[in-house]
């Protein structure tokens, strides 16, 4: 089960945005993933936990930042409830799109899951709703992914395999490179890997 912490900045003027603390690993029915956030002063900010299915599909999603509340998951395309910071209004939301996604780099792990592209094929047009930060507001978008090539590396504890992904948001034609290792994210635009305690998980095949 892979420990560790990502560093969070803004991909854009490189803001400290602050950490996120994660466990994560893969089990009989598929993947989950938890992790808590804490603001650049050391502050907790929010938490995150998802559960995706044996193909990638999110089984449960719950985001938590600045008392919003967002509970998720697949149902007829994927279906929502947003809670306000009183806790006495609740929004429900339905969107055609297959998964989630949101600043987290679980979110980059579960859709890379979801596509299971292969190196050098066209890239795959995907729909995803995105919880934007600090009030989880829903918003879907739309982007492409491409596999564009797997590398392996000597480490200490053996192999290490490195798939390199091309993503684009169509809305805006901005690409930016995602490196991912099993189930552990090592580097992407706003998201940095500083510690892991033991190696990433192997999703099977």
């Amino acid at each position: 089960m892979p420990r560790g912490r990502y560093s969070l900045h803004d991909p854009h003027d490189h803001t400290p945005l602050g950490e996120e603390h994660f466990s994560c690993a893969p089990g009989p029915s598929g993947w989950r993933y938890v992790s808590r956030l804490t603001g650049p002063d050391g502050d907790h900010r929010g938490s995150v936990d998802l559960a995706v299915d044996e193909l990638g599909r999110p089984i449960r999603l719950e985001l938590n930042a600045r008392s919003w509340q967002v509970r998720g998951a697949a149902v007829d395309g994927v279906t929502w409830v947003r809670t306000d910071p009183t806790g006495t209004e609740a929004t429900e939301g339905n969107v055609r799109a297959p998964a989630f996604t949101g600043t987290s780099p679980a979110f980059l792990v579960a859709t890379a899951r979801l596509l299971r592209l292969t190196p050098g094929a066209p890239a795959t047009r995907v729909r995803l709703v995105r919880f934007t930060d600090p009030v989880l507001a829903p918003r879907t978008e739309d982007q492409a992914w491409a596999l564009v090539g797997t590398a392996t590396h000597s480490t200490d504890s053996g192999p290490l395999v490195v798939d390199e992904y091309q993503v684009t948001a169509l809305d805006t034609g901005e690409v930016h490179t995602v490196h991912l290792t099993g189930d552990v994210v090592l580097a992407a635009p706003g998201i940095e890997l500083e510690e892991l305690d033991t190696p990433p998980s192997a999703f099977p095949s």
